[in-house]
């Protein structure tokens, strides 16, 4: 096989185990020698419309299996998957559409809308839409999805695919207000992957809830792939609803779940939590933020004990993990550097630090992106030594080389398992006339772990009020995004230089 990238996973995966059961969706299975043929059907409709070696094609939807078959279509024809995050706002996606020069767009027919206006003055030249019925309309503007599948024809693609060749970009916010593509190439995925398999035990035998969406990495990189690697079972879900999420674990005896501290906190508050049977449960991972000790107790009165682990979209995304085992006598640690990966803290003249003493966490290893597509500056930047990824949070390791998170260098808010960065909202409140100055911090959130509040100055002879910093956003950003309130004050704490102290901000405004 000359394809050595994830294209081949599933070609691999039907050899060995076709009749195994690669995913349910709808409580309707899907084995893998069935999934790897429609993954052959997409490349080779994929191929008839014009994709070659290097083009990007990307996806807007929630979990479906048409995510994965596109994903796995693109790495068959050496193409570049794209995932779009749903939540986003149409001159996002554009954003991410253009600069990613993606030629084809798959779409869920629900985002239809957000599709069209997304992709206008974008390269995308085919639109394939995926509809949940097929009593529904079909989009004038679009192909059906399911119908250009069962007009293609069903032979593998073999094209030549090295482990060093782009497999996928996937849009993080930048700390300018720019997002950045990370390229993660066959490599970066399938050492992840490796990763995950090791630090986590993951088997063939595991059923692993999918509740997170997949355009995020840390859904696709921590479960879904290596799941699939290892020939598991996914139970994909579009969405997060406590209620059913409980019901599948009892019914398909669920050993796998992930999710961000909100997720459990939902799950543990459910009226059918006390009843569900939870015994199949094996693996419950963390991420996003600290676990809080209530939720903690509630799942260990179940018997279950929480992974937990630290990353970011450009590790693909693990970069440690800590076993459930260490997570009562570490608690507030992310763990030791997965078995792959290494971890380091450095002073700002880069030398490595003594145990106890803060610097900023670096990462090296196979899993770690080499570039930023189409971002020299930013690539270039964010290495140390040329090799060592600048994480920008800050943190210290102890003496048995566990890793703690001290503070975020880039003031990066975690809400609800999303990033925020808050440059990026600043710039459009600061197109506000009324608006002299403006920093976005994050404040304590009982639901979401933090939310965004904006700290406001108004000019002279001028007034703002929140409703009308809250309708300047509305359709520009992610809702997540938009700041859940607004306080004026008099004046910002500066450096002599002129810049805004967040941290003064912070312990000013982070409260009620």
């Amino acid at each position: 096989m000359y394809n050595q990238g994830v294209g081949s996973w599933l070609q691999r995966r039907r050899a060995k185990s076709a009749s195994r059961t690669a995913l349910i969706y709808r409580d309707n299975p899907v084995r893998y020698g069935e999934l790897a043929d429609r993954v052959d059907r997409l490349a080779n409709t994929l191929r008839e419309r014009g994709v070659r070696e290097g083009d990007r094609i990307a996806y807007l939807g929630e979990n479906h299996p048409s995510f994965l078959e596109t994903f796995f279509a693109a790495g068959t024809l050496g193409a570049i998957f794209v995932p779009l995050n749903t939540r986003l706002a149409p001159p996002e996606i554009q954003f991410a559409l253009q600069d990613s020069g993606s030629v084809v767009l798959v779409n869920a027919e629900a985002l239809d809308g957000l599709a069209v206006s997304g992709s206008r003055d974008t390269d995308v030249l085919q639109r394939l839409v995926v509809r949940e019925s097929s009593s529904a309309e079909v989009s004038d503007r679009g192909e059906d999805y399911a119908a250009a599948l069962a007009a293609a024809p069903a032979g593998r693609i073999d094209v030549r695919v090295a482990l060093d060749d782009p497999a996928i970009i996937l849009y993080t916010s930048g700390t300018t207000g720019r997002p950045k593509g990370a390229v993660l190439t066959h490599g970066n995925i399938t050492w992840n992957s490796y990763n995950v398999l090791v630090d986590y035990d993951v088997a063939s035998t595991d059923v692993a809830l999918v509740i997170s969406p997949m355009f995020h990495v840390a859904s696709l990189g921590m479960g879904v792939l290596p799941v699939l690697l290892k020939g598991g079972t996914l139970l994909l879900e579009a969405g997060f609803v406590p209620g059913r999420a409980l019901s599948l674990i009892e019914k398909y005896r669920a050993t796998m779940i992930s999710g961000v501290p909100t997720t459990y906190q939902m799950l543990a508050e459910h009226d059918a939590w006390a009843s569900t049977d939870l015994s199949s449960l094996k693996k419950i991972t963390c991420g996003g933020s600290a676990v809080p000790v209530r939720v903690m107790e509630a799942y260990e009165s179940r018997g279950l004990s929480f992974s937990g682990g630290y990353g970011m979209t450009e590790t693909a995304p693990g970069a440690t993990s800590l076993q459930p085992d260490r997570s009562r006598d570490k608690m507030g640690s992310v763990g030791l550097p997965h078995f792959f990966t290494d971890v380091r803290i450095v002073d700002p003249l880069g030398v490595v630090q003594a145990p106890g003493a803060v610097g900023e966490i670096q990462i090296k290893g196979p899993n770690v992106i080499r570039e930023y597509w189409n971002r020299p500056d930013a690539t270039a930047g964010s290495f140390a030594d040329g090799e060592w990824f600048r994480s920008g949070d800050i943190g210290y390791a102890d003496e048995e080389g566990f890793i703690y998170i001290a503070d975020r260098l880039k003031d990066m808010i975690i809400s609800g398992g999303e990033n925020i960065y808050p440059a990026e909202v600043e710039q459009l409140i600061i197109e506000l006339e009324a608006v002299a100055s403006v920093a976005v911090i994050g404040v304590p959130d009982e639901k979401w772990g933090e939310v965004p509040r904006a700290i406001i100055t108004v000019r002279g002879g001028h007034a703002v009020t929140e409703a009308e910093v809250r309708a300047h956003l509305e359709g520009r950003l992610a809702r997540y995004k938009i700041p859940k309130s607004v306080v004026i004050v008099d004046e910002m704490p500066r450096t002599a230089s002129g810049k805004i102290r967040k941290a003064e901000l912070r312990q000013m405004y982070a409260g009620e």
